[in-house]
């Protein structure tokens, strides 16, 4: 099995979120050449567009070892501005070009031949959960998976994410957790008025300015030791008045919080709400936040997982693995309910970017080292 030859396959589906164009069919045909059981797993709600995954399982039984990650990819942009077409999978002075180069199928095809080299656990089994919906709303995706495994009676009891946690070599940083995000969404209302008679009007501009300035200087927290401090960042700030002789009646500004574990989104937006009204009561607008909760934060503790993993790493690449719970959010928020979990993946500065690309040698180095996990972890 050529981890090169099967992400190139892969990247040449163009699997924009939601759509999987012949991705998962590509990844089920290697895994079931490979003797895993593969379980097609389409899910749907009012309102959001199908979505296909793929749970793969060889051997059975615990402990079950899962490797989790995406075939999605976010869109190219305009493919005039690649050097090579986005989804040609070409590979130029040893580099592979192509959207989900780095993130993610590589690294899906970097364990997949890994689970080849291995092959079939005496004792437990090795799983796959593939999504098509990471890079969306991520509703019909890991989430329901998870349900159906649950409604399976099937269990995880270690996972780790493929996400492109590198910096500069592939295994360098292992994520053992993420901050949380939490959005919210400011609306102040005034009364429209004239800009000749302020007095008769009532502005909402300052007083949702006066809260993105108290919001944006409050120091939330110091962080911990295993995470930075939680951050407010204002995203957009809009009153959409056309009128230069109008006072607008409402402003509106979305903000969006990344917190560690020293924060819950409850308390977090009582926080921000006593703010709010401070502010309605001095100025006599009223302030309105609606808040969406992205995820929540999670550690996973360092202990025996994590030491394997890191171990691992170091017998394979040679240098152990940076801890690091930097970086947005991952579907390790969803699993982590269900068992311990960590990232581990590709160097990730060309993610999301015109000429996504990895070195085709660190996805040999990928997947060397996760079957040097492998190997350690159904040694034990």
């Amino acid at each position: 099995m050529d981890p090169v030859e099967l992400a190139r396959r892969l990247i040449r589906c163009p699997s924009v979120t939601p759509k999987d164009e012949g991705a998962l069919g590509h990844l089920r045909a290697a895994l079931e050449a490979l003797g895993f059981d593969c379980f097609p797993l389409r899910f749907e709600q009012d309102g959001t567009a199908p979505v296909d995954n793929l749970y793969a399982r060889l051997g059975s039984g615990c402990p079950n070892f899962c490797f989790a990650g995406h075939t999605d990819v976010v869109p190219p942009g305009d493919a005039a501005h690649w050097r090579h077409d986005p989804f040609a999978a070409e590979i130029r002075d040893g580099v592979l070009y192509g959207r989900g180069a780095a993130d993610m199928k590589s690294s899906i095809a970097a364990f997949v031949a890994a689970a080849a080299r291995h092959g079939k656990p005496k004792a437990g089994a090795i799983s796959l959960l593939i999504t098509g919906d990471e890079e969306g709303p991520a509703i019909n995706g890991t989430p329901k998976m998870l349900d159906w495994l649950k409604a399976q009676g099937e269990a995880l009891d270690h996972c780790i994410v493929g996400e492109p946690t590198a910096t500069a070599r592939a295994g360098d940083t292992l994520k053992i957790g993420r901050r949380g995000s939490l959005t919210g969404y400011a609306t102040a209302r005034g009364v429209q008025g004239h800009v000749g008679y302020p007095h008769k009007a009532r502005n909402p501009i300052p007083a949702l300015a006066a809260l993105a300035e108290r919001l944006s200087s409050i120091i939330i927290d110091n962080g911990n030791a295993h995470f930075e401090a939680s951050t407010l960042s204002f995203t957009t700030f809009d009153v959409g008045n056309p009128a230069s002789n109008v006072i607008p009646a409402e402003a509106r500004a979305t903000f969006n919080i990344r917190f560690n574990t020293e924060q819950t989104p409850d308390g977090l937006q009582r926080r921000i709400r006593s703010e709010a009204d401070a502010i309605a009561r001095r100025t006599g607008c009223g302030i309105d936040i609606r808040f969406t909760i992205g995820g929540q934060a999670f550690l996973t503790e360092p202990g025996a997982f994590t030491e394997l993993v890191a171990r691992a790493v170091e017998e394979t690449a040679g240098s152990r693995p940076e801890f690091s719970t930097t970086g947005g959010t991952s579907d390790a928020r969803f699993i982590k309910d269900h068992c311990p979990v960590a990232e581990l993946g590709l160097p990730g500065g060309t993610m999301h970017k015109i000429d996504e690309c990895v070195p085709v040698e660190e996805i040999a180095r990928l997947s060397d080292i996760y079957l040097a996990i492998l190997t350690r972890y159904f040694a034990r």
